[in-house]
């Protein structure tokens, strides 16, 4: 829904078929979602822009929205599977999306825009015959998605000369699930982690525990207690810590430890980067929350988060692709997909297994295979037999 539809209908002038909706007020707490602020229990109005400032919220929209634009997307032909490299939408999807923006660009700022909106919208830019030429981003804030009478969406944008309405097929949407950012849905977790940051930076600039206390059995007036502790903190901090302390005129030394109270909140904090991580539906150690980290849950973590996380974002894209950039008829006879073997070749003695016994079992020729490793071909690569049993025929002795 764009802003001014939003505004509309905060002040009671919506649309046609919304004049018996409630106008609010802009006291009323449910207005503040028009602005992008969601109250929350604790008291924290989450927005987009504060959500960013919590680490693990940053680390999981950088890593989602990054991870889904570095994955290279192509135009494959279903008949032989061949990458059609001379299709207008191989460029857009693969190399630029217009002269100052790469495909890769493109996909990061929409699929931001998606995580922290709710929704990310790119325009079709096309020639007099219909052929896409350019994908321009749109700021979700203009962009109005509504219906026909007989059902098809329709999206209206708000630009300086007036708004424009424009089929689905020119506009590249790619949304959340259920059209909600996961920083709305998740909106309570986010605001407990930051009124978390702002209680423990309170508690170290205002009321922070000391590490111990000196305790003298008589009176001690204010500037003698200042030169105590300075004293104290002048033989027995920096390079002078854990020197023997002697203390006179009967004063003792008691030191502060931390209370399990403390340990708790610790935990919490922990557990706060637990529950971002359920908003993004990202396996914890990818948000360097280790304290249940090994060395096998993690990689297969890694590969839950390309199967759970990524692969949702990376169909919602491969659709969008396909009903701006190819036509119904090019739909039933090409397809665009993500190749996600980059996230799969970090262990380089795993690929080189996983491509020796696909070339002993005739799935690959060596070109192929040195394709997939970017070198080039090799005049006699392209033969499926085994190269560990076949064996040059020669002459008869």
């Amino acid at each position: 829904m764009g802003f001014p539809l939003r505004l509309g209908r905060l002040i009671g002038r919506g649309t046609p078929t919304e004049t018996k909706a409630a106008a609010l007020t802009l006291k009323d707490p449910a207005a503040w979602q028009i602005f992008g602020i969601a109250p929350t229990a604790s008291g924290i109005s989450v927005s987009a822009a504060q959500a960013l400032r919590v680490p693990a919220v940053a680390c999981a929209v950088g890593l989602i929205a990054e991870t889904v634009a570095g994955l290279p997307v192509k135009l494959y032909s279903r008949a032989d599977k061949a990458a059609l490299t001379d299709h207008p939408a191989y460029r857009l999807a693969h190399d630029e999306a217009n002269p100052w923006t790469s495909a890769e660009a493109l996909r990061e700022q929409i699929t931001t825009d998606a995580l922290l909106r709710g929704n990310g919208y790119a325009l079709t830019i096309r020639n007099g015959a219909g052929t896409p030429l350019e994908l321009h981003r749109l700021d979700p804030d203009t962009v109005t998605r509504e219906q026909t009478p007989d059902g098809e969406p329709v999206y209206r944008v708000r630009q300086a000369a007036g708004d424009q309405l424009h089929p689905y097929t020119d506009i590249l949407h790619v949304e959340a699930f259920g059209g909600v950012s996961p920083i709305t849905l998740g909106r309570e977790a986010i605001g407990l982690a930051i009124a978390s940051e702002k209680h423990l930076s309170g508690f170290y600039a205002n009321a922070g525990r000391p590490s111990g206390i000196i305790k003298h059995p008589g009176k001690v007036d204010a500037e003698a207690a200042r030169k105590i502790g300075a004293s104290w903190f002048h033989s027995h901090s920096g390079d002078r810590a854990g020197a023997t302390a002697i203390l006179d005129e009967g004063m003792d030394y008691l030191p502060v430890t931390g209370t399990n109270a403390d340990a708790q909140f610790l935990e919490n904090r922990l557990e706060q980067i637990r529950e971002v991580a359920r908003i993004f539906r990202i396996p914890p150690t990818m948000l360097f929350e280790l304290s249940r980290g090994t060395w096998s849950n993690t990689e297969e973590m890694a590969r839950q988060f390309l199967g759970l996380t990524l692969r949702p974002w990376l169909k919602r894209w491969e659709a969008a692709y396909a009903r701006v950039l190819l036509t119904p008829e090019e739909r039933t006879s090409f397809y665009l997909e993500t190749v996600t073997d980059d996230l799969l070749s970090i262990d380089f003695a795993k690929r080189a297994t996983a491509i020796g016994q696909y070339r002993s079992a005739g799935v690959m020729t060596a070109n192929e295979a040195r394709s997939a490793l970017n070198l080039p071909p090799h005049p006699d690569g392209d033969q499926l037999q085994n190269p560990y049993t076949t064996a040059p025929r020669g002459e008869a002795p």
